[in-house]
């Protein structure tokens, strides 16, 4: 080596010295950077819970604009302003939702006022239930009172219901007002969406821009095949359900059939909200063997969805593991309820595309995925 430097020399050719290996990261920078990632996480659970109404509020904007986004492009494609074509898509929107509260309620009356008429079972299976709950109750007592504890006073506390209620009306008050603030939110995401995804880009360093945009347009991706998907799923679902209840004699089988097609989709939950209400329909006019083809139709039309459905359509989409779905659904269930549920893999989904796009995230990726 000595040799080789000193006929560099003599040629006049220069030494260059050799490059410094890159700094090693220490044990402390590691669990710095550990403790720091919890706290972020630790920080933004806590938002969201202390904030779940604004954030379930945007969320549900979000998905909603995303739903909406090719009745837009459609409308752009007839040389529509796209402030006109938002606008026109939103109320597209409302006026489904106020067709269908108004086809649902004016169902739900009719019901509610045949229900008598073939209401003797269900009075029955109810009435032998609440017996044998008081005799249940009876029983507990009539021991407990046989062994009583000396030195205890049962202290029975009235419930204020003027409180109750004044909390009921002020929830329901607070939960419209926030609710009411989705078609304004859809409607600037719709007519904005390009400049805030520009400006969003812009916000990060030049070099990372690329991998930004990217990011942005699989979460759209993502997100767009997940809301079709579930809709084109809870669609089938419904129309097999209908079909089903009408050839069992099931009253009201178009709205039963599409309420149990719809909330089997919701996960983990779903088998057991779908199965409720053709249940508890087919109870007072149903029997026996209907009532267990009505069961049996919709299990295996949940599992159906679960096992072949949701793999081809949303899962090249999602990429997820199941224990990282299992874990979401928990998590995001114990901070926003029934909404959690609902929200939780589209929320994994973006997440898990992000640490891909992120050097440093990619192991937390690779373990969320399959």
């Amino acid at each position: 080596m000595a040799t080789d430097e000193i006929d560099l020399e003599e040629r006049g050719e220069a030494v260059l010295p050799a490059a410094p290996a890159p700094p090693r990261r220490r044990r402390g920078d590691h669990v710095s950077s550990a403790a720091q990632t919890v706290v972020a996480i630790a920080v933004v659970l806590t938002l969201c819970y202390v904030a779940k109404l604004v954030v379930i509020t945007l969320m549900v904007s979000i998905l909603l604009a995303f739903l909406l986004q090719p009745v837009v492009e459609m409308l752009e494609r007839l040389r529509m302003p796209r402030s006109l074509a938002s606008f026109l898509a939103v109320v597209f929107l409302l006026g489904i939702a106020y067709g269908g509260t108004h086809f649902s309620y004016n169902r739900a009356v009719d019901f509610v006022q045949q229900w008598p008429k073939y209401s003797v079972r269900v009075r029955q299976v109810v009435t032998s239930f609440r017996e044998r709950t008081l005799t249940i109750q009876k029983t507990t007592e009539r021991v407990l009172a046989q062994e009583p504890e000396r030195g205890v006073v049962t202290v029975q506390q009235k419930v204020d219901w003027a409180e109750v209620l004044t909390r009921s009306a002020a929830s329901v008050w607070e939960f419209v007002l926030i609710v009411s603030f989705i078609p304004f939110l859809v409607y600037f995401m719709l007519s904005w969406q390009d400049h805030v995804k520009s400006a969003t880009v812009m916000l990060f360093r030049l070099e990372n821009r690329n991998a930004a945009y990217k990011t942005l347009s699989r979460i759209s991706a993502m997100t767009r095949s997940f809301i079709v998907g579930n809709l084109l799923i809870g669609l089938f679902m419904a129309a097999i359900s209908v079909i089903v209840f009408a050839l069992v004699d099931l009253s009201y089988p178009f709205i039963l059939g599409f309420l149990s097609g719809f909330l089997s989709l919701v996960p983990y939950l779903g088998v057991v909200l779908a199965v409720v209400p053709p249940l508890v329909a087919g109870l007072g006019e149903l029997s026996g063997g209907k009532l267990l083809v009505v069961v049996v139709t919709v299990l295996i039309l949940h599992l159906f969805a679960i096992n072949v459905l949701y793999p081809k359509i949303l899962g090249r989409r999602l990429q997820l593991n199941p224990l990282v779905v299992t874990i979401a659904l928990l998590v995001w269930g114990w901070i926003w309820g029934g909404m959690g549920l609902i929200l939780a893999v589209p929320i994994t989904g973006a997440m898990k595309i992000i640490f891909d796009h992120v050097e440093t995230l990619r192991p937390y990726g690779a373990w969320m995925g399959e």
